[in-house]
């Protein structure tokens, strides 16, 4: 008999040596990651003296997604997968050595590109073992412990950084990152991840443009994922300019400064820290239900339209904080049923593919809220981003709620 979910504690999965090699190794890497943020937009700053430099390097950051992705996922789908994360894990320590003695801004630019490459095959493999290290049972305990301790991890990170910066420069903080990236790969190498039938596939151009139409046919033709596809779109486009232009949000409609504005921070880390603990506790960690997933974004898009109206400080910290709780839960639900759902022979195409969905639309996102705020108003990006946000959940519950969800494994 399996365990019920709700009776699966966070501890007990974290110090599993199933996984707490890979979740030391993400902690370590999630604060290195939250230092060279930092330090790599103070860098291009202090370059560049443009804030349009800055806003290109999201961009920079982004295209590798659009361009890589499905090459990613058939990586994922034919290697060991295990590999593939170290090797990337290599990669990127690499590059963030090279970038801590990069005095142009063209070759920042040029790193952080393929930092993101290196990402784009990393993060989807890394959704893609999740399965092989847990039950179904033990993964919504282990997203959430992951979410929670990463988010905790950053606001320390963040606070750290600034200190670190000032006193010291962005060299040790890209250092850091690149050791940060080594002592991941360290922790991999110890993980016990099951070879897969099928992996390393041989074949030319033909046999890997065969691979990724698998991948869009099985997109096509699953009920759920391509129901998903497109809320996922609407969702990205919603929250990719309100995402990025808070500090903007600060200035001009709450009409705070710096010290503000990390209140602001502040209180969406908060929410975020606490969200995926108090939904696994309100569900008692039944979490295949698409409610889960959709209901957040009801509630976080009727946040951002309240951003958008309200003055004033206070209410901003509760609406922020709200909305860190909604992300966070939305987060972890959307992984934990992922990673259910979607069967191994297709994971890794499936999760770039909708690595890539996201990342054409928040470019797309960026691009038109920038040209929204400086037109109408900051007020308009957000109360028009919460609409589409809130609007995608109830699609969301109206296209998916009655479609039954399972582990492929055990519907046998």
């Amino acid at each position: 008999m399996t365990r019920s979910p709700s009776h699966v504690p966070y501890l007990r999965v974290i110090r599993s040596p199933r996984y707490f090699p890979l979740w030391l190794g993400q902690l370590v890497s999630n604060l290195g990651d939250t230092l060279n943020y930092v330090a790599v937009v103070v860098l291009v700053f202090r370059l560049s003296h443009s804030g349009l430099a800055v806003s290109a390097l999201v961009v920079a950051e982004i295209v590798p997604t659009l361009l890589l992705g499905p090459v990613a996922g058939v990586l994922i789908d034919r290697f060991d997968r295990k590999r593939l994360l170290i090797t990337a894990d290599l990669m990127r320590a690499a590059l963030i050595v090279g970038l801590a003695f990069t005095h142009v801004v063209w070759g920042v630019y040029a790193i952080s590109a393929l930092l993101a490459a290196a990402s784009t095959l990393f993060n989807p493999a890394l959704q893609a073992v999740m399965p092989a290290l847990l039950s179904e049972e033990e993964r919504l305990a282990a997203n959430s412990a992951a979410w929670s301790s990463g988010r905790l991890i950053q606001i320390v990170g963040a606070s750290v950084a600034g200190g670190l910066i000032s006193w010291a420069g962005t060299t040790p903080a890209f250092l850091a990152n690149a050791a940060s990236f080594a002592f991941s790969a360290a922790m991999i190498t110890r993980l016990t991840i099951p070879r897969r039938d099928g992996s390393a596939r041989r074949g030319g151009l033909g046999s890997w443009l065969e691979d990724a139409r698998e991948g869009l046919a099985y997109a096509r033709h699953d009920p759920f994922v391509v129901r998903l596809m497109p809320i996922q779109a609407l969702t990205s486009l919603a929250v990719g300019a309100t995402s990025a232009l808070l500090v903007v949000l600060a200035a001009r409609h709450l009409r705070i400064g710096a010290d503000g504005f990390a209140w602001l921070i502040a209180a969406i880390g908060v929410g975020a820290l606490l969200g995926p603990f108090l939904s696994n506790w309100w569900t008692k960690g039944r979490y295949l239900d698409v409610r889960l997933l959709f209901v957040p974004y009801i509630i976080r898009g009727v946040g951002d339209v309240a951003l958008g109206l309200v003055v004033g400080l206070p209410w901003a910290l509760v609406i922020l904080f709200v909305y860190g709780l909604n992300t966070a839960t939305g987060m972890v639900a959307s992984q934990s049923i992922l990673q259910t759902v979607i069967p191994d022979r297709v994971r890794g195409r499936v999760f770039t593919l909708l690595d890539v969905t996201w990342a054409a639309m928040r470019l797309v996102s960026l691009g038109l809220g920038g040209l929204l705020a400086d037109r109408v108003g900051i007020s308009a990006v957000y109360v028009l981003g919460g609409a589409l946000l809130a609007l995608a959940g109830i699609l969301g519950l109206a296209l998916l709620r009655r479609i039954p969800l399972h582990d492929p494994m055990t519907a046998r």
